[in-house]
């Protein structure tokens, strides 16, 4: 089985257990400041999942495209991803633990779906603390539907309890593990006994509870599911790979690479794992700059990753004995592999390839720039009686100008240093945790503060949007918007900067909105008609799906001002919001440009 074939028997198949299938989103949170990219399937589902009526219904499942940063030095051995896609489905207030587990177990061992042998599934469920019991329930729905106690492990809250965050909705889980050991797993032989030989492929979380404070937990009135497979590793289990380089979804990739460096994949562990790097952060780099929201390289955020993903594959295209601009050839050939599952990579691929080969020329000449830095930092370094180069001086021309260790211990050999390679490691050590934070949350969610002042500033960014078009011309698109609680940003498309005079003028025109007390109103469409209303729909969306809009006007058929497809929430009417001030205008990247607001006071939101 393809992974496009697993794809579309995962849709296929909760389809026909009533589910609708809507449409992955960008892999771009928009106004969630916890992540920088979608890192799980259920991202673009939270508002539902805090209540928000999704338009679709209460039974959903689609694929999601995710990326991870955490663990990018981990990327090269055979298992581990940056990117990567999650088949998901959901329940909001609809089944629960009963159902889920049948649906998944049925998927799994069922001859018309994988047909996995059940011998070789097992799984955990939570073991109970003093703050919850242990989930006899799903222990009792897995034994049912035919799992023997041997195969149920039960496991604390570090493994089998899922938090959106200190408060808030939170409830056990139960992971689903497969067999990759030799023969038929031993008697007794689960997660728990032997962590080593079983994969995790699939995680059922049922978010049961509300966390009130560290003691107090209470039952949620509506209790939601929320699942996630993980595509790649799956089509590697069924496929019997051992690697999830090995499968389709990564060996045309891989051939290109060959083609490029005349290494041939298998020869070498050192070379294979550079062709592991390259493969991975090629692929992930194309994802993002071909995303609906795309981002480009910059020192920043999600920029700021994605040129450390560019320039990693590089340095192992070097190791390789690639000597000449390779990317855009590589993603050439993501484009090609993944254009049926995601259209706007084929959309978006001159882009990708003007941007990979940008970033490239680059790093190249960043790194004659490191070695004519080291040059000058020569006769200091010469007297050193020790002939060591110090670890900060050495993660310096690291960081500052992406000179990497190994170039910095080749130059310093020539003139008879060594590297202090500890203390290197320790200011990169210090240097990811810094960056890490910047990514909290991506393990289990990532369920950003839904506010009452978030809630505004979503509703203005809507009337910044039509304001700027009202301003400057419709060749004004959204390009991203990013909210936290003490101010917006929102990108959009502009060839150059504004004057004083329109930021003046658009700042006039939202103040002005504002003060006309306009009702916020929300109506359920498939997305044609929504479009044919007039509404802005940043997405391109499955055909026939139904969208949620939100007008801004006295009338949403005859007389209204911002109208768009979108996900909430919203304010009632738009007094609520408060003061708008623009606080800065700049470039964002080329032809896009970036204005950050703030807004003040407004009336208190209407209960719902």
């Amino acid at each position: 089985m393809t992974a496009n074939e697993l794809r579309s028997k995962y849709i296929e198949f909760f389809k026909s257990k009533n589910h609708v299938e809507i449409s992955g989103q960008s892999l771009i949170p928009e106004n969630d400041p916890s992540v920088l990219f979608t890192t799980a399937g259920m991202h673009p589902l939270v508002p539902y999942l805090l209540g928000e009526k999704h338009p679709a219904g209460t039974r959903l499942t689609d694929y999601q495209k995710c990326i991870r940063t955490g663990d990018i030095d981990e990327v090269g051995d055979p298992s581990h991803l940056t990117c990567f896609e999650m088949l998901g489905n959901w329940s909001l207030g609809d089944y629960f633990k009963k159902e889920s587990i049948a649906f998944s177990y049925e998927f799994l061992t069922s001859p018309k779906w994988l047909g996995l042998d059940p011998k070789k599934i097992s799984v955990t469920v939570f073991a109970g603390d003093e703050n919850a019991p242990r989930d006899e329930d799903a222990a009792n729905y897995w034994k049912e539907n035919g799992m023997p106690e041997d195969k149920i492990a039960y496991l604390p809250a570090s493994d089998n309890w899922w938090a959106a965050g200190p408060t808030g909705p939170c409830g056990p889980d139960t992971e689903i593990f497969y067999w990759v050991g030799e023969g038929l797993p031993p008697q007794g032989s689960n997660k728990g006994t032997d962590s080593a030989n079983w994969m995790e492929i699939w995680n059922n979380v049922f978010m049961q509870f509300n966390r009130k404070d560290e003691k107090t937990l209470e039952p949620l009135p509506k209790q939601n599911v929320d699942t996630g497979m993980g595509l790649e590793r799956t089509n590697c289990i069924l496929q019997g790979k051992t690697s999830v380089y090995l499968t389709e979804v990564f060996q045309p990739i891989i051939n290109k690479i060959e083609e490029l460096s005349s290494y041939k994949y298998g020869s070498d562990e050192e070379k294979d794992k550079s062709v592991r790097i390259i493969a991975d952060h090629s692929r992930a780099a194309t994802f993002i700059l071909g995303d609906q929201r795309g981002v480009t390289p910059s020192n920043l955020g999600a920029g700021y990753v994605l040129r450390r993903l560019i320039r990693r594959a590089v340095r192992h295209g070097m190791k390789l004995g690639i000597d000449k601009s390779f990317l855009p050839q590589i993603a050439d050939a993501v484009v090609a592999n993944f254009k049926n599952a995601y259209p706007e990579l084929e959309q978006n691929k001159e882009k990708i390839f003007k941007e990979l080969g940008a970033e490239e020329e680059r790093f190249r000449l960043t790194l004659k720039n490191g070695e004519a830095e080291f040059q000058k930092m020569l006769p200091n370094l010469m007297k050193n009686p020790k002939k060591e180069i110090s670890g900060k001086v050495a993660f310096r021309l690291y960081d500052t100008f992406g000179y990497p260790l190994e170039l910095t211990q080749e130059l310093g050999a020539e003139h008879g240093f060594t590297v202090d390679v500890e203390g290197f490691k320790e200011a990169e050590r210090k240097h990811q945790e810094a960056s890490k934070s910047l990514d909290a949350g991506k393990a289990k969610g990532g369920l950003a503060e839904q506010s009452e002042i978030t809630t505004k500033y979503h509703t203005a960014t809507h009337l910044l949007q039509q304001a700027l078009v009202d301003v400057l011309g419709d060749q004004v698109a959204q390009k991203g918007s990013n909210i936290n609680n003490e101010r917006m940003r929102f990108d959009f498309t502009f060839e150059r900067p504004m004057t004083p005079e329109e930021i003046k003028k658009v700042e006039d025109i939202v103040n002005q909105k504002i003060k006309e007390d306009l009702p916020v109103t929300m109506e359920i469409l498939p997305l044609e008609k929504a479009k044919e209303e007039g509404a802005r729909a940043l997405f391109t969306n499955k055909y026939g799906e139904d969208v949620k809009v939100y007008t801004i006007g006295r009338d949403p058929k005859t007389d209204w001002f911002s109208k768009e497809v979108c996900g909430g929430p919203h304010v009632q009417h738009t007094a609520q919001i408060g003061d708008f001030k623009i606080t800065k205008e700049q470039s964002s990247s080329a032809g896009v440009r970036r204005i950050r607001a703030v807004i003040s006071g407004g009336l208190p939101l209407d209960k719902q």
